[in-house]
């Protein structure tokens, strides 16, 4: 069989799930593994807090990777994971476990975090809530458990911990440090001054670059998990920027749209001076260094929200018509998390008229049709604003929602006269940009980041077709006007 003995092992870490991949070296995935993730109480001295669950996640490392059937063909392995994640390390292992970005317990810190911090035009990270900046992490640990902060040798972003601990060599790396973490200045491509002052940039390990190689996994380990001893460890990276490392070559004027738990629409070559902070956009970091403007909701959360316990697999273009035509409309935020709504009270409407029940009354039938609309007019809306008037860019539609009929439909109708295209991959963007990052970055072309499918909404009644393109423009003015 093709690429037996050249195996990438991808770890892709993300909030609501871990996935553990072996890919061949012509792309294709030789074996799978899924865990969903949970968090826990750190296993600290003194105040507590929520965070990752970096043992269980251990654990299952260690059980899964020595069941894997060709692990003797691995040579490399590449970790891409979720960003506002960031371990302390010394010597001897984990110091300070990794906060879930969704605890909350910072009290009237974000205001005094929010003076120290470099400015947004600065350092691209908007105000965000709970812990989504990284920075804030950190800042409530040196306050809270400074003799702990003063035994760590080296701030890791969660890609990199794990890159250390397969490998027992330290590294930062740029899009992971710049993802909304106020530790970044991604212009000047240097740690921001709250970084420096705070000390905290003084324990970032050495950069490197994503694709690098940081050495073999440790000789006890790869003992452990039945690999070969020369198996080469790189550095990772945050897994939006994964994703869009793949079309950094082959499609360097699109918006590369990434869902999962998170819809992230990056847009390279987009103006970023013009980006709204207060909509949670932000200037991400792409693999390569350069700013890229991005926006971003939760949509996975949300659409999982609204469907409640109906089938996703619901979704379809006509349930979508039927949801239109009962004049259902659903308005954010159905997560607390980020977005450009955040904090706002979610609403339903009918026909204009507000339904106090929620989104429980709608049939079970419709729900996942209407949870495609919601995030297709989300997503339409901040496509819009990441153009900030300038040409219509195509779009790239990467994740789970790129497999939902009523999202694709609602989307082509929301934006006319765009391309619109899919991978023709059955990877995810965040593992297939994983892989590729593990060859030399010249290799990301257009022949190895995998063919763009063009999306082509029309069916065999035009007439209908554009009936229902009239009538989702029409409900996102409605949305519009809702929100104003």
């Amino acid at each position: 069989m093709a690429g037996h003995d050249d195996l990438t092992l991808v770890l892709d870490i993300g909030k609501s799930n871990a996935k553990l991949l072996l890919i061949d070296a012509d792309g294709h995935v030789r074996e799978r593994h899924v865990r969903a993730n949970a968090s826990t109480p750190a296993a600290v001295d003194g105040p507590g807090y929520t965070a990752l669950g970096v043992a269980a996640l251990q654990a299952w490392l260690l059980d899964a990777v020595p069941t894997l059937a060709d692990r003797a063909g691995v040579r490399r392995i590449s970790i891409t994971t979720h960003g506002a994640a960031f371990c302390g390390i010394d010597e001897a292992g984990l110091v300070l476990p990794p906060m879930d970005y969704e605890w909350d317990g910072y009290g009237d810190l974000h205001t005094r975090h929010a003076a120290l911090v470099d400015a947004y035009a600065d350092s691209g990270s908007p105000r965000l809530p709970q812990g989504l900046n990284a920075g804030i992490q950190l800042h409530w640990l040196l306050e809270h458990h400074p003799a702990a902060c003063a035994r760590v040798r080296h701030w890791l972003a969660w890609p990199q911990y794990w890159a250390w601990w397969f490998s027992a060599v330290a590294a930062s790396e740029r899009s992971s440090l710049g993802c909304h973490t106020d530790l970044w200045r991604p212009a000047d491509d240097r740690p921001s001054d709250w970084a420096v002052h705070s000390g905290l940039a003084a324990r970032f390990a050495p950069m490197r670059w994503a694709w690098d190689v940081l050495g073999p996994v440790r000789p006890a380990l790869a003992a452990r998990l039945g690999l070969p001893a020369d198996v080469q460890v790189h550095v990772g990276s945050h897994d939006s920027n994964a994703c869009l490392a793949r079309y950094l070559g082959s499609q360097p004027d699109a918006t590369v749209v990434s869902t999962g738990t998170w819809c992230v629409l990056m847009a390279p070559g987009a103006p970023t001076e013009r980006l709204d902070p207060a909509h949670d956009q932000l200037v991400n970091v792409a693999a390569d260094g350069r700013p890229v403007a991005t926006a971003r909701y939760m949509g996975g959360r949300e659409f999982a929200t609204i469907c409640g316990d109906a089938d996703p697999h619901w979704a379809d273009e006509t349930a979508l018509a039927e949801v239109l035509a009962q004049g259902w409309l659903a308005l954010p935020a159905y997560a607390e998390s980020g977005g450009p709504y955040a904090g706002r009270t979610p609403q339903l409407l009918r026909h204009g008229h507000v339904v106090e029940a929620g989104v429980a009354c709608v049939p079970a039938a419709l729900r996942p049709a209407l949870a495609a609309l919601y995030c297709a007019q989300l997503t339409a809306e901040l496509v819009t604003q990441l153009d900030a008037g300038g040409a219509a860019r195509p779009l790239v539609l990467e994740g789970p929602l790129a497999g939902n009929a009523a999202w694709l439909r609602a989307l082509a109708g929301l934006c006319p006269g765009r391309v619109l295209l899919r991978p023709d991959d059955d990877l995810e963007g965040t593992a297939r940009g994983a892989w590729l990052l593990t060859r030399p970055l010249q290799g990301l072309t257009p022949s190895t980041a995998g063919r763009l499918l063009p999306l082509h909404p029309q069916g065999p009644d035009a007439a209908l077709q554009a009936s229902l393109d009239l009538a989702l423009q029409a409900r996102q003015q409605d949305w519009r006007a809702a929100l104003a």
